[in-house]
This record gives C-alpha cells, structure tokens and sequence, in this order.
C-alpha cells in the first residue's frame, strides 16, 4: 500500500533545508531522525518553498534512473534551496537540462572529460601539484592549505583546459565564491552572474577567431562542422559550469578530504605505507564526506511511487546523498573511514544520467595530490582542532574557508 502526503505539513524537523554540520566529517544531526522517521517526506526550504526529501542509497538510485524526474531549472518548483536571481532559471547549460537537448549539449564537453583523455593530462597536473607544494612549503610552516594548495591546482587544470589565461584565475575563484555560497544575496549572485557572462563572451569571440587547443576551442568547431546553430550564451553556460564544477568542488575535496585524513591516524598510516591504495582511498574519502550532499535535484513530470509514498506531479525533489553514502544497508559501519574498502557504488559523484561529467578528472587531481602530498611533507598536520576550522555552511558545496597546516 502507498501513501500521499503532499498535504502534509513539512517533516517538523526545526530548521530550513540546508542544515549546518557540527563537525566536518558528520551529516547533520537532523538527517539521523530523517532517516528514521521519515525516509521520504517533506520538509521546507531556505526559500520558503517545500520539497521531498529523498534519503537512502536504494531510494536515491531508483528516483535518479527515473524517466518522469525533471533536472530543468525552468519547472517551477524546481527545489533552489536558497533564493536565486530569475536568471539562474535560463542561464544553465547540461545540468539543468532533459534529454534530447542533456544529451547534445553535454556531447560537446564530453570527449574531453573521458578516461583517456584525462590520463593525457597526467605529466601536467603532477607538474602543475609539485610546483604548487614547492610553493607552499617555501611559504614555511605554518601555512593555509586551502588557499595555497587546494584552491590554485583545480583552477590552474580547468584553466588549462578551457582556454582561460590562469591570470584571471583570481576572478573566477571570487565569482565562484559568491554563486556557490549560502549567504550571497540574490543581488550578489546576480551581480556575479552577469560579470562571469560578460568575462566569457569575450573570451568565446576571441576563441572563434583564433581558435586554441582547448575544450572551448572544440566546442566552437563542433556545432560549426555539424552545422548546428549556437548562440554564444550556450558555451557561456557551458564555460561558467564547468568552471564551478571543476573548480570548487574539487578545491573542498582536496582541504576536507586532507583534514579527514590528518585526523584518522591509523588509516593515513596505510596510505603513507602503501600508495596504491590512493585509488582506493580517494574513492572512500568522498564516500565518507560527501560534499555535494544537497545537489541532486529535480521535479517529478509524473506522480511517482517511492518507498511507499507518492510524490505528485509537479512537486520538488532533493536527494539527500550523504544518506545514502552512509546507508547501513550497502555499507557495514558506514560511520567509519575504511580507505581499503573504497570502490566506485558511492554516490559522490550523482547517478544517473547526470552522474558528473568530471568524475575522472576529479580522481586523478585527488590522487596525484595525495599521493604526492603526504610522500613529500609526511609530517604534514593541522595547526588547529579540526572542530574549529571555518567551514562553509548552507552552501551549495560544503568546504571551508581555510585549513591551516604546520609541517
């Protein structure tokens, strides 16, 4: 038997979605009575608006293979969680699409995101990470590691393979800042919006009369060889995506995922043993930590069947990853951190046909920095208690504002 309560009021639970994490390394306290008491339910946003909450590994999975779920950003109760400038509706690019047109637009990023071609990418990120560290470690001890090592290596790559001149890396990373944080005013991200738009138009006339070997370069080519017709908003959105993608979530991957491990001893100890198991590893840190918690979201296009509930046509959807990443169900003790255990099922990287488009890059950033990191400052450690550092609340992506280090 199924149920409906679409009319229900929101889930009771104290605060609007998003909710803060106490400790770096911890979902919100409200997520265990969540999971609980009501698996799927509704609960209200920072906006105002509600939204189901879907949580559990199975759960997520099943809705996010689902034909009647929307990604469009264009339906009107798609679940922003924090207000947004009208803009952010439109301006989007493959994210925020359904097939056919997901599928044509993601098409032109794609070929440079695949295995194959981001292993040729290898010799330049362990050159472009072992300048960073020389940097840093010529700094002294102590020293910020978000700001000197994790936020330039992924800037530095997507630069590299959009065409940007690293010059103006310190631009996109304050623009970024403000799209992607909770507390940006509506105006502020507005702001931000048209200042990126404006940055990336002349950049796209400059590339289409004097083409580079860079993504933006190939996609340009492409639509003219299909001879598809493009407006330049489209590889605006296109650029300004991939730029925060590639960018801040790998940035937060690298100063969280080195402060969960600085503060698991025993498990460092093995990776500092024994390299090959970064791979490994780096797959059951974003397990573990999961800091794209809140991303996955959609609309149902249909009345949807769910865990014993039905969600209405319509009505606004949130995936709650970190609940399935810690699903007791798929992972015994999922609350520990078991670097051997890590493989590829984990839900840090969407499912789906929106499973994220830079995973592999991703990885092999995460794994060159890691492997490279604690093999050259093996006494690397974090100059404060990790419960007092500064981390980014209610954001889109969870991070930090820094992490200090001594070494």
């Amino acid at each position: 038997m199924t149920s409906s309560i679409s009319e229900a009021a929101p889930s009771g639970l104290d605060s609007p979605f998003p909710w803060d994490r106490k400790c770096p390394f911890s979902p919100p306290d409200q997520y265990a009575q969540l999971v609980a008491e009501q698996p799927i339910g509704k609960t209200m946003l920072a906006t105002g608006r509600e939204a189901w909450l879907i949580t559990g590994y199975h759960n997520i999975r099943q809705l996010l293979t689902d034909p009647r779920v929307s990604s469009s950003r264009r339906e009107e109760n798609f679940p922003f969680y924090f207000p947004i400038p009208e803009v952010f509706r439109t301006e989007t690019s493959f994210i925020g699409y359904d097939p056919p047109e997901h599928t044509r637009t993601r098409r032109k990023a794609a070929i440079t995101f695949t295995y194959r071609q981001t292993q040729k990418l290898r010799p330049q990120i362990e050159k472009i990470v072992d300048e960073t560290i020389d940097r840093m470690i010529a700094k002294g001890s102590p020293v910020d590691l978000h700001h000197e090592l994790s936020l330039p290596i992924p800037m530095t790559v997507i630069c590299l393979l959009l065409g940007i001149p690293y010059e103006d890396h310190e631009f996109f990373q304050k623009h970024g800042a403000v799209l992607l944080a909770g507390d940006s005013t509506t105006q502020q991200r507005q702001a931000a919006m048209v200042e990126v738009g404006g940055y990336l138009e002349n950049l796209i006339a400059i590339k289409e009369k004097t083409p580079g070997d860079d993504l933006l370069s190939r996609a340009i080519d492409e639509y003219r060889s299909s001879g598809e017709e493009y407006e330049t908003r489209d590889l605006v959105n296109l650029c300004r995506l991939l730029m925060n993608g590639g960018h801040e979530t790998t940035a937060s991957m690298i100063s969280i995922g080195t402060a969960c491990l600085l503060e698991h001893p025993e498990e460092l100890a093995k990776l500092k043993a024994d390299p090959s198991l970064v791979p490994s590893a780096l797959e059951e840190v974003i397990r573990f930590l999961t800091i794209g918690d809140a991303a996955i979201a959609r609309v149902a296009m249909e009345d949807i069947e769910i865990g014993g509930v039905t969600i209405p046509k319509g009505d606004g959807i949130l995936c709650v990853a970190f609940t399935g990443n810690r699903d007791p169900e798929v992972y015994e003790n999922p609350d520990q951190l078991i670097l051997e255990r890590g493989n590829r099922k984990h839900l840090g990287f969407g499912y789906g046909l929106h499973h994220c488009i830079g995973a592999d890059l991703a990885r092999l950033e995460l794994e060159i920095v890691w492997s490279k990191l604690f093999q050259r400052l093996p006494d690397l450690r974090l100059a404060i208690p990790y419960k007092e550092i500064r981390t980014k609340e209610g954001a889109v992506i969870y991070g930090v504002w820094e992490l200090p280090v001594e070494f």
